[in-house]
């Protein structure tokens, strides 16, 4: 029998290795080209992956006058941050009040919330560049237009957060209530300590949406460049005539782009991994 466990781990081991090697592949062909130098290789028809010449001409140019990748960057870097601290509390703040209180209309508005979650977010797009267009938060305003719209529907996301929550015990706030702790204090002192897996969950999850973020950001930007984030604005290089000329760049740009959200899952991964599982049960 042990040896017979042996080898099935050995055959999943293997199996496991050579998905890895096909997912990670098209990552190491980004990394490879983003190394290939434009003036000596691109001439002709490129058939082979490891540059013969290796070069760093692409990562000179992100960071030239002549780009505005910085800028780019730095428009996703403030609205991903933003975005992601106060969509954390919001949601926080949300999901602490429908699992601990007890209020009128509070499964009717669970159910609403639950209804127009079904609907995809392509149906309020007309109207809400419409609404921002307004407020003049769109073209060169289109950075704090981002972030409230990223925050503002942002308490709907409650449900993995209340889950964990649930499945904290009702007993320790009932306790700090015969204390005469405060709804706010027992929110912030006790809660937020046991729930750091699920807050640094949400707080992942809330930064990855506005960092990938293409169609509604090009939307609200809408040919403004200085207010395109980094996934507008690549898209934009792609799309020119000299597209060879442009794509060593649009890799040493993804690069770029996947060392951010890299470092934060390989520091973060234990408690991104106990924040959905915890978040998973109903307590």
């Amino acid at each position: 029998m042990a040896e017979k466990n042996r080898r099935s781990l050995i055959r999943s081991y293997i199996v496991l290795i050579i998905l890895s090697i096909i997912w990670l592949f098209p990552f190491f062909c980004l990394v490879v080209q983003s190394f290939r130098s434009y003036e000596t290789e691109f001439g002709g028809m490129v058939n082979y992956l490891f540059p013969k010449k290796w070069s760093l001409d692409s990562y000179r140019y992100l960071f030239s006058e002549g780009s505005q990748f910085v800028k780019w960057y730095t428009n996703t870097l403030i609205v991903a941050f933003i975005s992601a601290a106060l969509q954390t509390v919001v949601v926080i703040c949300v999901s602490y009040a429908l699992s601990r209180m007890r209020f009128a209309g509070r499964k009717l508005l669970m159910n609403i919330w639950l209804v127009l979650g079904m609907f995809p977010g392509f149906l309020t797009m007309i109207c809400l560049y419409f609404l921002l267009k307004q407020m003049g938060l769109t073209g060169s305003g289109a950075i704090p237009g981002l972030i409230l719209i990223y925050v503002a529907s942002s308490g709907m996301g409650y449900y993995v957060c209340k889950g964990y929550f649930d499945t904290i015990p009702k007993s320790l706030d009932e306790a700090a209530r015969i204390d005469g702790a405060s709804r706010a204090r027992i929110l912030y002192e006790m809660i937020v300590p046991l729930s750091k897996p699920i807050i640094i969950y949400t707080a992942l999850v809330s930064f990855m949406a506005p960092w990938c973020d293409f169609v509604f950001a090009s939307y609200v930007a809408f040919g403004t460049s200085d207010s395109y984030n980094v996934a507008v604005a690549m898209q934009r290089w792609v799309w020119t005539n000299d597209y060879q000329g442009f794509f060593t760049r649009f890799c040493a740009g993804g690069v770029l782009i996947a060392i951010p959200v890299t470092i934060l899952f390989m520091c973060l991964q234990k408690y991104y991994v106990e924040g959905v599982t915890g978040g998973a049960v109903k307590g």
